[in-house]
């Protein structure tokens, strides 16, 4: 078996584990009463299924490493913290998922560019300036973020920047330096070759 089809294994593994897994707890929590659970773990599932519609719909395919990294993303902060409620069991995970996601996005940028330039057909392009747009792109997303959640709080009462300057610049702070960290790796990855 080849690598890249042990990779796409493991990847189609983790989300039909994150489909049961999300199934068998709304099921749980629905029996319970515990609709607000019911909701989070039907969430998982339309997250997985929007992003599998957004890829065929842009007729795109993952990276295996990056397909792996929203996959546990997904599990991290959906399953794991919201559902499962870690926040009270693992210290600053909020902060972890913020770093995280700066990484994340950092690839999400790269491979929105990447298909934008081959889509333009674009075949010398300077890869700092691929560098460059996925940084900000990082960047931008973890402000647009922090902008969904005050919005949220407001409309809906609810705390998750819990009511805090504080926690909402260093949360964007966090996706900013894990961003930072992805320029850093690529940037030493490229000088090995």
């Amino acid at each position: 078996m080849s690598e890249k089809i042990k990779k796409q294994t493991v990847n189609t593994i983790l989300e039909i584990a994150l489909y049961v897994i999300s199934g068998l707890a709304f099921l749980y929590f629905i029996m319970n009463g515990r609709y607000e659970k019911c909701f989070r773990a039907a969430l998982i599932i339309i997250v997985l299924l929007l992003l599998r519609g957004l890829l065929a719909w842009t007729k795109s395919e993952l990276s295996s490493p990056l397909r792996f990294s929203i996959l546990l993303f997904i599990t991290i902060t959906m399953l794991l913290a919201n559902l499962f409620n870690m926040y009270d069991v693992i210290p600053h995970l909020d902060k972890i998922e913020h770093l995280l996601s700066g990484v994340i996005l950092f690839f999400v940028g790269q491979f929105i560019f990447e298909k934008i330039t081959r889509k333009h057909q674009m075949i010398t392009i300077p890869r700092s300036l691929m560098i460059w747009f996925s940084l900000l792109f990082a960047i931008a997303m973890a402000g647009l973020w922090e902008v969904y959640e005050f919005s949220t709080d407001k409309l809906f009462g609810l705390t998750s920047q819990n009511n805090s300057l504080v926690d909402t610049m260093l949360d964007i702070i966090c996706g900013t330096v894990g961003a930072i960290g992805a320029v850093l790796f690529l940037v030493f990855k490229d000088k090995k070759q």
